[in-house]
């Protein structure tokens, strides 16, 4: 009989794991999730929308797979959590459209960073954000959100972002569609990229070389000539901690989840890292 195929929107907290694709040196997210899997009665590979590196966290991150036959989305949804860890976890396990695949389909995708550019981190959120005054090229300075936010949306554009990811990633251009800064309360912040596709570490560079920029240890000129030529600059790389894998975007006839869904995901924690302050007030009125 014909296996059918199944979509999975996880939740992962990366602290716990040596990235996404699995390894000789676990723990890794495909190796505890296709064991649990497995446990489950649903013995195949899955393949994620992206891969994300050691310690980066993931509020959706997407996986097709096939299920055995008479097994269905339904039945994966009941049967797979209670064999999950308590750092990863499934919101919702779904039959796609026809021709649906979690990368190729993607249209595009959207990173979080947090940053704390004022106040004292709380606990809750030390293990998930950055902390500027602990970066040493960021020498003790804590820089302005106003000055972070207009470095960020120069970054905005079709262009190649050479200069902001690793010689392994292809060279292509790639559109940044939009990168904003957020108050969270606290003097907690958020840079927010939109994008078609990044590149491996683009998102830790763009984000980490803004606030070099913002705080005087690289100038501007610099910063604008990569963004705009590719020139070659002594980035900063922001640590792994501080990032999240926020959406995967898909063509409305491609996509398996549907607005309202992502919109209030069912079975997401509400503890950090994946919803931050303001969105907690806006579920809780």
């Amino acid at each position: 009989m014909k296996r059918t195929p199944a979509a999975l929107w996880i939740w992962y907290r990366g602290t716990a794991f040596r990235g996404f694709q699995r390894q000789p040196e676990g723990p890794t997210v495909q190796e505890v999730l296709e064991d649990s899997l497995r446990k489950a009665g649903v013995p195949y590979p899955v393949m994620p929308a992206g891969r994300t590196d050691r310690g980066v966290h993931a509020r959706m991150q997407v996986a097709s797979l096939r299920l055995p036959p008479c097994y269905t989305s339904e039945m994966l949804s009941e049967r797979l959590p209670p064999h999950l860890p308590p750092d990863l976890g499934l919101c919702v396990a779904r039959r796609p459209p026809e021709g649906f695949h979690s990368q190729w389909s993607a249209s595009g995708k959207e990173y979080r960073y947090r940053v704390q550019l004022g106040g004292r981190v709380t606990e809750a959120w030390r293990p998930f954000v950055l902390e500027p005054e602990l970066e040493p090229r960021l020498e003790g300075r804590v820089p302005t959100p106003e000055r972070v936010a207009e470095l960020l949306g120069a970054a905005v554009g079709c262009r190649d972002f050479r200069a902001f990811h690793e010689n392994s990633s292809l060279r292509k251009p790639r559109t940044v569609e939009s990168a904003t800064l957020h108050a969270l309360g606290g003097g907690l912040f958020e840079a927010r990229l939109k994008g078609d596709g990044f590149g491996r570490y683009q998102v830790r560079y763009l984000v980490g070389t803004a606030l070099l920029t913002a705080a005087g240890g690289l100038s501007e000129e610099c910063y604008r000539e990569a963004l705009d030529t590719g020139s070659s600059i002594p980035g900063l790389k922001a640590p792994a901690q501080g990032l999240l894998l926020w959406e995967v975007r898909y063509p409305a006839d491609k996509d398996p989840f549907p607005r309202e869904e992502r919109a209030r995901p069912p079975r997401l924690p509400l503890e950090p890292p994946f919803i931050s302050p303001e969105e907690a007030d806006v579920q809780a009125a």
